[in-house]
């Protein structure tokens, strides 16, 4: 179902608001918060659309009025009006394109930065910053779950938990190999380097998502926690990492002081990147069905970002380009994430 497909999104929330009025319902505190929450989010999409419905049906009016009676001041009030409608407008057509099944969900949003030590551990950083500022701008919830420093500069590898409604829909066109150009600081001779750094994006799966984990197959490992931070940060073993042995997929967590907490959280990172494992599996056998083969190779990146010998960021995938790198490196990030989920769809 289309996030904005109304009729649609007014029976879900009726469905909810009814089993919110039942005597049990608190019963289960834990759950009955995650309804509530649903339910709230609901209402903050069904009641944007039907103000934008008002605000377009309004603004018609006034300029059939304006067209009859000739009256160029309410052209005017229309015209100082137009440019948020059409912003407003934009952004209910982006969120149509977020139909698939976990597009509303958390997003889990993890840096590795490749080859190159210090000068690709500094690409990740600015990455970083990067999307915590599109975070920030967007409205969401930026935690962090796991975070281990370069060794000079930079970070190795970071993990992030942006929370907000419909976060992975849109972090998912973030998906893949980001190539930076640029004149090296660390490089005493002023020469030009080429980093790479990936990013993955997981939706945070929920607990009735069923994703089949035998407690048998996993290695638990518990460490101080390291980096930057709290009174907690290096004091016990609260830190957890898990390997889920068939698959060799490796997760962590240290953001929280509980090791149970931290247990808690890289469980459900896991879930959630074995869903993926096993979709991506299935897609490659689909893709080996229809005679097809794309090689996932590091350095194929989905987009360079070049600082040297000239200003310019371009998206491979679809071919959007911006001269202002600094804007995007602020977190101005949309206008490549709908040009990819259009493209998408």
């Amino acid at each position: 179902m289309s996030p904005f497909d109304l009729a649609g999104l007014k029976a879900r929330h009726g469905k909810l608001e009814a089993e919110m009025t039942k005597p049990t319902f608190w019963d289960n505190p834990e759950e009955a918060q995650k309804i509530a929450q649903q339910a709230s989010n609901l209402k903050k999409r069904i009641d944007f659309y039907e103000s934008l419905y008002s605000q377009v049906e309004d603004s018609l009016i006034l300029l059939e009025m304006a067209e009859e009676e000739e009256d160029q001041s309410v052209l005017r009030d229309v015209k100082i009006s137009l440019p948020e409608l059409c912003r407003e407008v934009d952004a209910l057509e982006l969120r149509t394109l977020l139909s698939e099944e976990y597009d509303p969900n958390n997003a889990i949003l993890a840096i590795h930065p490749g080859a190159g030590g210090t000068e690709s551990q500094d690409w990740a950083s600015m990455l970083l910053r990067m999307y915590t500022r599109w975070a920030e701008k967007s409205g969401y919830e930026v935690e962090t779950l796991e975070f281990l420093p370069g060794d000079e500069a930079g970070i190795k590898s970071v993990t992030l938990l942006i929370k907000g409604d419909y976060a992975y829909g849109y972090l998912k066109a973030e998906r893949g190999v980001h190539r930076l150009i640029r004149i090296s600081p660390f490089d005493s001779a002023g020469r030009r380097h080429t980093s790479f750094t990936s990013i993955d994006v997981l939706p945070e799966i929920t607990d009735d998502v069923e994703v089949d984990i035998d407690p048998t197959e996993l290695k638990i490992d518990t460490y101080r926690a390291s980096g930057a931070g709290g009174q907690h940060v290096n004091t016990t073993d609260s830190a957890v990492r898990i390997t889920h042995l068939p698959t060799g997929i490796v997760v962590q967590c240290q953001n929280e002081r509980s090791q149970h907490k931290n247990r808690d959280m890289a469980m459900k990172i896991l879930q959630a990147r074995l869903y993926e494992h096993y979709k991506q599996i299935q897609e490659e056998e689909l893709e080996e069905v229809k005679g097809e083969y794309k090689e996932i190779a590091w350095g194929s990146q989905i987009r360079s970002y070049v600082f040297h010998p000239y200003n310019m960021i371009k998206d491979h995938r679809t071919n959007i380009e911006e001269g202002n790198v600094q804007k995007v490196m602020d977190g101005d990030l949309d206008s490549f994430i709908q040009a990819y989920l259009k493209r998408k769809r």
